[in-house]
């Protein structure tokens, strides 16, 4: 079967065995599969180099082949990848044995993935193909962050840098839903007008002044997942007694802190990194009733996948990239 992998020779396109149902696995024919950033990152955590590893965190198909053991599943059956692996019920941190798809375990870039039958969800009816292929991860990731971690309350403001990457698309629209006031940054105008339409109320420059900008807002609840960049910017605009949710850092992840004006402020700072089974079912529940769609910027072709991480490597993408399989 054709698949995406990296190893010794790079990351590149390769032919690899078909997997097979062993006992409480099943497997499934890929349909798509969503690309995250998590995905580029992956070459550079393992140097370069190691036994090839197909990649990829998120994907819907139909089963074709069912392990002994398996209960409640058949032959047919179209489903969604729930990209956290071992990880049930709804905790403050993530269990022992936790990990996101496609690193250790073999992922969704392939034609065919063979898997935990625990690790299924019927595919949402009210999602495409193509939706469904991506709102595990970052749907995941944006929802634990916002509403979990972040415990977010009807009429605060949300304050979000950086409007482009598919868990804020998720976040923006989860926070309108719970009533929530919304504002994000982005140095793209571009991006900054998407995030307006997909309902944020303000979009401002991240290269602006955001104390002048924001001198007539109260920042109740700060989501970062810039990293150094922006991070103490972000505590600079919350409020004494705000809560700052931190799930990613994709410029350096080392930032210094005044502890002095965190203490003085009496702020906290709360880590949150994907989420539950429990979770991702409140999600997909929450995003059906409230109409919530992954915003796709692009379906590329599986052949053309490298494209796909330039653009991610470029962040001109506005939403997520799928790719069909």
């Amino acid at each position: 079967m054709k698949a995406l992998v990296h190893g010794d020779k790079g990351l590149r396109l390769e032919e690899m065995p078909e997997p097979s149902a062993s006992e409480g696995d099943v497997v499934v024919k890929l349909r798509n599969a969503g690309l995250n950033r998590r995905d580029l990152y992956i070459p550079d955590r393992r140097n370069h180099e190691g036994p090839d590893l197909i990649l990829g965190s998120d994907g819907a198909g139909t089963i074709c082949e069912i392990g002994e053991g398996v209960t409640g599943w058949s032959v047919g059956d179209e489903v969604l990848i729930n990209p956290s692996m071992h990880w049930v019920e709804n905790s403050s941190a993530s269990p022992d044995g936790f990990s996101p798809l496609g690193m250790p375990d073999d992922g969704t870039f392939a034609e065919k993935i063979a898997i935990s039958a625990e690790q299924l969800e019927p595919r949402p009816d009210f999602l495409s193909w193509e939706e469904s292929a991506c709102v595990g991860l970052s749907g995941l990731t944006g929802y634990r962050a916002l509403v979990t971690r972040g415990e977010v309350k009807e009429g605060e403001t949300v304050f979000i840098p950086g409007a482009g990457s598919g868990v804020v698309t998720f976040i923006i629209q989860f926070a309108k839903a719970k009533g929530a006031r919304v504002i994000v940054t982005s140095r793209s105008e571009k991006k900054r007008d998407a995030a307006l339409r997909l309902g944020a109320d303000r979009a401002i420059d991240t290269n602006g002044n955001w104390e002048e900008e924001l001198k007539d807002e109260t920042i109740d609840l700060v989501i970062e997942s810039v990293g150094r960049a922006t991070f103490n910017r972000s505590l600079g605009i919350l409020k004494s007694g705000g809560r700052l949710v931190v799930f990613g850092a994709t410029t350096e992840d080392t930032v210094d802190i005044n502890l002095r004006a965190l203490f003085n402020k009496q702020q906290e700072i709360v880590g949150s990194m994907m989420g539950s089974r429990e979770e991702l079912r409140e999600m997909l529940a929450f995003a059906g009733e409230h109409g919530i769609r992954p915003v796709i910027d692009k379906v590329i072709p599986f052949n053309e996948a490298l494209d796909g991480f330039q653009m991610l490597e470029d962040s001109s993408q506005f939403g997520k990239i799928v790719f069909s399989i």
